[in-house]
C-alpha cells in the first residue's frame, strides 16, 4: 500500500467525483481509477459504490477515509517534527491560501501583522494552492493556518472536532465591465443579446459558485463564453481591457470600480455572497502562530 493510495481517497470523498479527484491528483482520469482500485485491492473490499450518482463512498470506504485522515495527519506532524529538529525556525509560520486571497486579505493582514513580525524576527511562509489542496495540507499537518472561501456549496471536508475557524472577511462576486473616459459600459445586460462571458475555469471554487448560480438564477442574463481561465487576476486584467464581463470578488474590483475603470453590471441578485475563513487545528500552536491567529480575530 502507498501513502498515494490514502491521499487519492481522502480526495476522492472530498471532490465526489473521479474527474475532479483526478484533476486535483494532477493524474489522468484512468490512472486515478486504477489507484482507486489497487488500494481496494490492498483493503480487500470495495470502497466505491459504483452506478450511483451523485458518487458515496461504500461502508468501508467511510471508514477507511476516517482512518487514512488520522494517518495522514500523523505522517505531516511527524515530518513537521522531524523538519524542526534538523533546524526549522520556530519562528516560521506556515499559511495555504488560492492565488485571489493572497493578494487582497492576505496582503492586508500582513499589513497588521508587520509590527509582530518586526518584534519577533518572524516569517509567514505563504503556499498558493487549490481550495482541496489548502485543506488536504492542513489536514496532512503542512501548515499552520489555511485561509479559503466558504459557501453551502464549497464545504471543505475537515473534521470539526479537529479544526475550528474564525469569519475574516465577507465578500461576495459582482459582474462588472470595463468603462471608458466619459464613464460608458463597454456592456451592458439586455434581453435577447449575448454579453462576451469571461469564465472561470471549473477546477477553480469560485468557478462552481458561478456556475450554480448563473444555473439556477431565474433572470441569469444571457451570456457568451469567449475566454475560460483558472486566474481571478487575469480575468481582472481581461475585464480592464474591454474583453467582456467578469463575477469577480469585490475585494478585488472595488479600487477599480472606484476609479471608474469598472462597473457592476445588474442589481444585487446578480451577486453571488460567500465568506472568508480562516481554518486552524484545535491544538495549540507556536507562540508566534497564536499570536497571528489573535490579530486575526474580528475585533
Amino acid at each position: 500500500m502507498q501513502i498515494k493510495w490514502l491521499e487519492d481517497l481522502v480526495a476522492l470523498a472530498q471532490t465526489r467525483s473521479f474527474t475532479r479527484a483526478a484533476e486535483l491528483r494532477h493524474v489522468t482520469h484512468p490512472a486515478f481509477g486504477r489507484r482507486i482500485k489497487a488500494l481496494e485491492s490492498w483493503a480487500g473490499a470495495a470502497l466505491v459504490e459504483r452506478g450511483k450518482a451523485p458518487l458515496t463512498l461504500s461502508a468501508a470506504g467511510e471508514r477507511l477515509v476516517e482512518d487514512a485522515r488520522d494517518l495522514l495527519q500523523g505522517v505531516g506532524q511527524a515530518r513537521e517534527a522531524l523538519q524542526g529538529a534538523a533546524g526549522r525556525q520556530d519562528g516560521t509560520v506556515t499559511l495555504a491560501t488560492g492565488r485571489t486571497l493572497a493578494r487582497t486579505l492576505v496582503a492586508d493582514w500582513l499589513l497588521r501583522l508587520q509590527p509582530l513580525l518586526e518584534q519577533t524576527q518572524g516569517q509567514m511562509q505563504i503556499r498558493t494552492r487549490s481550495l482541496a489542496e489548502t485543506a488536504q495540507m492542513l489536514d496532512r499537518g503542512e501548515v499552520d493556518f489555511t485561509l479559503t472561501y466558504h459557501h453551502a456549496l464549497l464545504a471543505l471536508q475537515l473534521n470539526a472536532r479537529q479544526y475550528t475557524y474564525i469569519t475574516m472577511a465577507q465578500d461576495r462576486l459582482v459582474p462588472v465591465t470595463r468603462c471608458d473616459a466619459r464613464g460608458q459600459r463597454r456592456h451592458e445586460f439586455a434581453a435577447g443579446s449575448a454579453v462576451p462571458y469571461l469564465a472561470y475555469a471549473p477546477t477553480l471554487a469560485l468557478g462552481r459558485l458561478v456556475a450554480d448560480h448563473l444555473a439556477n438564477h431565474p433572470q441569469a442574463p444571457l451570456l457568451r463564453r469567449v475566454v475560460e481561465c483558472d486566474s481571478a487576476d487575469a480575468l481582472l486584467e481581461y475585464s480592464l481591457q474591454g474583453s467582456g464581463v467578469a463575477w469577480l470578488p469585490w475585494s478585488l474590483v472595488a479600487a477599480a470600480c472606484k476609479a471608474g475603470q469598472l462597473a457592476v453590471l445588474g442589481d444585487a441578485r446578480l451577486a453571488i455572497r460567500f465568506e472568508v475563513r480562516l481554518y486552524r487545528a484545535k491544538k495549540r500552536l507556536s507562540e508566534l502562530a497564536e499570536a497571528m491567529w489573535k490579530t486575526a480575530k474580528p475585533q
